[in-house]
């Protein structure tokens, strides 16, 4: 395998400063957290916008105030989300008492200078808060999504929950040329709890999910909670890449919370151990066909 990519997730689209004070919600304390973790060895920095109010959002003005902070400090790969996440503006109230996630909101997050964005190209439910929240993604979607990270000159991280996501929407937009060579799939397990249909983590559930993937891809691997140290442990072992950080866990051990360059400086410790090298940004860019941006 090539050199190890760290991704780091600092905030996500879903955890509170309430659950956790260590968590970045605003861009100066998301940009300080991306370069203490790019210090511990993080190459790529997976980035969700939050509101003055910490509520999710993918406005481009915040995701652009973010990102500015970030290469100010580091050259890290940046990464926004187009999932956005569990409240502010990506709620949509609907007449049944659901909730839906805003789909022209989450094409913003395209908008601000990423080098990459994810491509949540599924359909499930999000239960979060009391809420269940539609994220309805059918096939027409997607392609709208994909097409606007092509006209942006955006590398999609695919993200997937489950085998069928890799074998439909994202086999389907790669036969159909949206993307170039390598493939780069975040598999994200152990998110069962809270979005039906997505997979929880397992040895023999990880394995079947990397057997599944298009030729020429590279895998990623981020699991949710407990599931992070064994599920990106063994990502490592079958070749693959990592994330982490606190938009999936907000532990480092039982009752202990952690921090986003805790977490990414033990698994740098841990990928020594393997007798891994660890990619610097430059490496990951080498490695994922992005361009340099000395």
């Amino acid at each position: 395998m090539s050199k190890l990519i760290i991704t780091v997730a600092p905030t996500g689209g879903m955890a509170s400063k309430e659950q956790s004070p260590h968590l970045p919600t605003q861009p100066d304390e998301i940009a300080e957290s991306v370069y203490l973790s790019h210090k511990e060895g993080a190459a790529i920095a997976a980035l969700h916008a939050r509101r003055p109010d910490d509520q999710a959002t993918c406005n481009a003005e915040i995701y652009r105030a973010i990102n500015e902070r970030v290469r100010a400090r580091c050259d890290i790969v940046i990464n926004n989300s187009t999932g956005g996440g569990s409240s502010g503006d990506m709620l949509v109230p609907r007449e049944d008492g659901l909730y839906e996630s805003n789909f022209e909101e989450r094409l913003k997050g395209c908008d601000a200078g990423a080098e990459m964005a994810t491509f949540d190209g599924m359909t499930f439910v999000d239960v979060n808060g009391g809420k269940e929240i539609l994220v309805i993604t059918p096939p027409s979607r997607c392609e709208t999504l994909v097409k606007r990270m092509v006209e942006r000159g955006i590398k999609p991280e695919w993200e997937v929950f489950a085998p069928n996501h890799i074998l439909q929407d994202v086999t389907r937009l790669i036969q159909k040329g949206y993307d170039k060579p390598p493939y780069y799939i975040n598999m994200v397990l152990g998110a069962d709890r809270g979005f039906q249909g997505a997979m929880p983590y397992s040895h023999d559930i990880l394995r079947a999910m990397v057997d599944a993937l298009p030729p020429q891809s590279i895998f990623c691997v981020s699991a949710i909670g407990p599931a992070q140290l064994p599920a990106t442990t063994q990502a490592m072992l079958l070749g693959g890449h990592v994330r982490v950080g606190l938009e999936d866990n907000l532990y480092y051990s039982r009752g202990q919370l952690a921090t986003n360059e805790q977490l990414v400086s033990r698994t740098r410790r841990i990928a020594t151990e393997l007798g891994l090298e660890i990619a610097t940004s430059a490496e990951a860019r080498s490695i994922l066909g992005l361009p340099d941006i000395t």
